[in-house]
């Protein structure tokens, strides 16, 4: 029955915005809304009732309120001026696939960020990014080789593996990063043809437990990786916030680091559907093109992906909205540091905060508040902060904090 029920609310809520946006003739021509969308206290009134679409979707979506949390960047909304991009994106028609202006003008964009021969793919999400990235540069007789950490291995479902076809291997690391030590791990297929031959390195930037490679972490990683005669990629779901916490360039903590490939994150930072694989190495691209499109990611509406990552990457927009989730999460760190019971276990270098607490409080806050829990034997934690948090989210969070374990 409740398998049933979903269905009903979900046809209900076609049928709904079906009709919310299907155009009416007669005298309502214009209208984006039904008969029943208006307001009817004065029958010269015919605009549509403003909150209509707000109680459908929160209907649907119970869990849907207005408070920021501490789960992840991915709970937060659009930046304003990415969505004003979006907009103004759609206006007329223009050639698809790419071939529009947008698209053209964010490849210049990205080749004046990164350097004159970067080569640049818009896809949809970051396990793409990763997949299109690896796809385009590794065989399947080859290896891709991260940390055990890493977001390819623990949260993306083996889909290098399977879209690829190589095998991903892991390596121990110490808070996520990976250093030229590390690389000993990894066996060299010395009974060949019997072993995968590693082929890339990925390393994740800032990594997925908030800490961040320095510039010369990166260069000695990079020299490591070449000497070995293996690519270098790098993770970048949150590399805005990296290049703030170091505060340089996105070149220079990417291609001047010795980066070879780059899954560059958009969606974390304010936009609502977006990462870029960025190649550095023009001779390495030749199948980009042909690995983009058999993975499923080359939009036939391009134009709206490309909008969002020109207003990104406009006024360093970027480094604005990172740099100030970075401070939320330093203030958030100050503000909680010498709670009783709690400890601090990782660096608070980018935007995530990660801690232990007490076990017989953690459910306790998990009521009070969304956030993630790392592993659920220690107690560890992780709160992020997002291009939309405020001093008060923040103060407000350490007062519920405070109030659970002080």
């Amino acid at each position: 029955m409740a398998i049933f029920a979903c269905f009903v609310r979900l046809a209900f809520l076609g049928a709904s915005l079906a009709a919310l946006f299907t155009r009416r003739g007669g005298k309502d021509r214009g209208s984006f809304a039904p008969d029943h969308c208006k307001v009817r206290a004065s029958p010269s009134r015919t605009e549509p009732s403003p909150l209509r679409g707000t109680r459908l979707l929160r209907m649907m979506c119970p869990m849907a309120d207005d408070r920021r949390q501490f789960c992840s960047d991915n709970e937060a909304g659009i930046h304003p001026r990415v969505m004003e991009a979006i907009a103004e994106a759609n206006r007329g028609h223009v050639p698809s696939y790419g071939g529009d202006p947008l698209t053209a003008a964010v490849h210049d964009r990205f080749r004046e960020i990164f350097g004159p021969e970067t080569v640049t793919q818009l896809v949809f999400n970051g396990t793409a990014a990763n997949v299109v990235a690896a796809a385009g540069a590794v065989d399947a007789w080859q290896a891709v080789v991260s940390a055990r950490t890493s977001h390819i291995h623990i949260d993306e479902c083996g889909a290098i593996e399977r879209f690829a076809g190589c095998r991903v291997l892991v390596v121990e690391s110490e808070d996520g990063k990976l250093d030229p030590a590390c690389l000993e791990q990894v066996p060299e297929g010395h009974a060949e043809p019997h072993q995968s031959k590693p082929r890339l390195l990925s390393i994740t930037q800032a990594t997925e437990l908030g800490t961040v490679y320095t510039l010369g972490e990166l260069r000695a990683l990079a020299d490591a990786v070449h000497e070995r005669g293996w690519l270098l990629h790098m993770d970048g779901a949150r590399l805005a916030n990296a290049a703030a916490s170091l505060g340089v360039g996105l070149r220079a903590v990417t291609a001047d680091a010795g980066v070879d490939l780059l899954s560059f994150g958009g969606t974390k930072c304010g936009l609502m559907v977006g990462e870029a694989v960025v190649y550095f190495d023009p001779s390495l691209a030749d199948r980009l093109a042909y690995v983009h499109k058999q993975g499923l990611q080359l939009a036939s509406k391009m134009r709206f992906l490309s909008a969002q990552f020109l207003a990104l990457l406009e006024d360093d927009l970027w480094l604005r909205i990172a740099s100030h989730a970075n401070a939320m999460a330093r203030r958030l760190h100050d503000a909680v540091h010498d709670l009783p019971g709690l400890r601090i276990s990782r660096p608070t270098q980018a935007s995530a905060v990660f801690a232990r607490v007490p076990l017989d409080r953690l459910e306790t806050l998990r009521r009070l508040a969304r956030f993630a829990v790392w592993d659920e034997e220690s107690g560890e934690v992780r709160w992020m902060a997002s291009w939309d948090t405020t001093e008060e989210d923040v103060d407000d969070f350490a007062l519920t904090l405070r109030s659970v374990l002080g």
